[in-house]
């Protein structure tokens, strides 16, 4: 249908799915009946426990969560759980992180503030446009948990191949590449996922979690809303959540379950946007794509002219031919679009025909 939208490119928050979009603007005035927006309604109600419960029954049948994982909601987003990892798991031993782009520093820096920190693996010696060997980590005997940042949504990498931990408990964000693939959870301790990169709108992440890593004995302290178990006695309850997201990301798991077919044709689909993008900057004469071929993102693909002063009218025309929001991070700089599960192949290729033409004005 056409809403005279355009091609939204945002890292995020982020284009969703225009058939979520539609059921939600069809129930905005009265919810099923309820007579109220479900901005409106008490999340003691009744009503809305089924909205919560039914969301986290399908994010479970999606990503094939086993039993001895917890699923919450908690506010505050990706910066918050910077910290909250730290508070949590970080006893009295070392946090091993692998530093692979802005989100990971970000992470590292929070969780200095908490305990003992070590780099295990860098790619800034070639400004994180590769992911490095994790194959054969020197993690310390006493280290409590190995963290990545699954996904670089500002450096455009992303993890093909998940960490030799040597046992140790693995934490990964995965909020830019959330649900756009098959996922083991068992592989994992704990994943979390800001949901408005790939999922829904902003303000809340999703975390899933091993039961034996929900502690009791934090440091007093904590605050009790940083307290994993907190948000898991309370089903995510614990103070009014934020009802309007999981609403939403309620609707895109649905979604993704019934209506894409599940994780296995979601690759699929994005493997095949991706290479419409990634094809074109392999052969052009304007356009680089830094990132090393093998650790590319499917879902934030990092590109550049060399020239800020040609990156800057690219980004305005593209815009005027309605396609937005394609400047790169203002950390980075240069070019990115980012090619979410919601991003149908269409925008890719009007993409790729408008980067055709800029070519042909400019190479």
């Amino acid at each position: 249908m056409n809403y005279n939208r355009s091609f939204n490119f945002s890292a995020g928050p982020a284009m969703m799915p225009e058939k979520v979009l539609e059921e939600i603007r069809d129930e905005m005035m009265n919810y099923r009946g309820s007579g109220m927006c479900v901005m409106e309604m008490s999340h003691r109600s009744k009503v809305y426990q089924q909205i919560i419960d039914d969301a986290e029954a399908d994010l479970r049948a999606l990503m094939g969560i086993p039993e001895n994982y917890k699923v919450i909601f908690v506010q505050g987003g990706g910066t918050l759980q910077f910290a909250m990892v730290a508070q949590n798991l970080l006893k009295d031993g070392v946090g091993c992180y692998v530093e692979t782009g802005s989100w990971s520093k970000k992470a590292i820096s929070e969780a200095k503030k908490y305990g003992e920190v070590k780099v295990v693996a860098s790619s800034k010696d070639k400004n994180f446009n590769y992911i490095p060997d994790c194959s054969d980590l020197d993690i310390p005997e006493n280290a409590d948990y190995v963290y990545i940042c699954e996904n670089e949504t500002i450096n455009g990498t992303t993890f093909n191949k998940l960490p030799n931990t040597k046992g140790k408990i693995l934490i990964s964000d995965q909020s830019s590449m959330f649900l756009s693939r098959p996922c083991n959870v068992a592989d994992y301790g704990l994943i979390w996922a800001g949901v408005q990169k790939n999922v829904g709108p902003s303000g809340m992440a999703v975390v899933i979690i091993r039961e034996d890593l929900i502690r009791e004995d934090l440091d007093s302290k904590v605050p009790t809303y940083c307290s994993y178990k907190t948000h898991v006695d309370g089903g995510s309850m614990y103070n009014t959540p934020n009802t309007w997201s999981i609403y939403c990301c309620g609707k895109v798991f649905k979604y993704l379950k019934d209506e894409i077919g599940g994780l296995e044709v979601m690759l699929k689909k994005n493997i095949e946007k991706a290479d419409v993008l990634y094809n074109f900057l392999e052969t052009s004469k304007v356009f680089n794509a830094p990132v090393a071929k093998e650790d590319r993102s499917l879902m934030n693909v990092t590109f550049t002219t060399g020239s800020e002063e040609l990156d800057a009218e690219f980004v305005k025309e593209a815009k005027a031919a309605g396609m937005d929001n394609l400047k790169g991070h203002k950390s980075v700089g240069g070019l990115r679009a980012s090619i979410y599960n919601a991003m149908p192949i269409e925008g890719v290729e009007a993409l790729v025909a408008f980067m055709k033409e800029f070519e042909a004005k400019h190479a």
